[in-house]
């Protein structure tokens, strides 16, 4: 009986050991195992993680839209320079011509007073009470109340140049009222002086007029009256 058992058990090894042959030969077992089991390229490719060598490359590659931008901002602060060199030009120096203005009575404080030295003088005196330089072009055209004619200049007395008045400055006329001789005709006493500016040709007008009080027993004037250019020094003004 012991016999027949280790037979038996013989057989049946012999029996299993051929049929794993078998499998194996078919490739049955292999196939079973490939299935639990990764193969390691796909495991490379699905372990990879997203921040590989390849991301980090990319990462640090400089992006062109960034210097894109960067580029743009350049050009903004360009038009920001242009920007301040035209508003520097608008708001350049008071010595500049367009930064200037003709002086007229709006924007000036006028004053006449007769004076003792020369004798039959009068002082026309014009302070820029304004905020911008202005200029005071040729001659001031004077009237005395209800007068018919203009005064003469005094061509002696020209300026080489314009005389221009920074706010606060002042500039000068001097006025011959009458000859000293008693040679000039159609005298009168006036009350009321009207003070005239000229614009940039001569004889043009010139803006708003001035009207400056005189004392109080008025001023005699004769056909002989004459009148300085706007002069920069009270002494050049009364030279004449």
């Amino acid at each position: 009986m012991r016999t027949s058992r280790i037979r038996l058990i013989a057989a049946t090894g012999a029996a299993l050991a051929a049929l794993a042959l078998t499998a194996c030969q078919e490739g049955t077992g292999l196939e079973d195992e490939g299935a639990g089991t990764s193969q390691p390229g796909a495991t490379a490719t699905a372990d990879t993680p997203s921040g590989s060598a390849q991301d980090a490359s990319a990462s640090n590659k400089p992006s062109r839209a960034g210097n894109k931008d960067t580029g743009t901002g350049g050009e903004d602060t360009g038009s920001g320079g242009a920007g301040d060199k035209a508003d520097g030009g608008a708001n350049g120096s008071d010595d500049a011509p367009r930064a200037r203005v003709t002086c007229d009575g709006s924007h000036t404080t006028v004053d006449a007073k007769p004076v003792p030295r020369p004798v039959n003088h009068m002082l026309i005196t014009v302070e820029n009470s304004g905020s911008r330089t202005c200029d005071l072009t040729y001659y001031p055209v004077l009237r005395f109340d209800e007068m018919q004619w203009v005064p003469q200049p005094v061509e002696a007395s020209k300026p080489q140049a314009v005389v221009t008045l920074a706010p606060g400055e002042t500039a000068y006329a001097g006025v011959l009222l009458s000859a000293a001789d008693g040679s000039g005709d159609g005298g009168a006493t006036a009350h009321k002086l009207t003070v005239a500016f000229q614009g940039a040709t001569p004889n043009s007008d010139g803006g708003p007029s001035a009207v400056p009080a005189l004392p109080a027993d008025g001023v005699y004037y004769d056909s002989s009256m004459a009148v300085t250019y706007w002069q920069q020094s009270m002494d050049d003004a009364l030279t004449y």
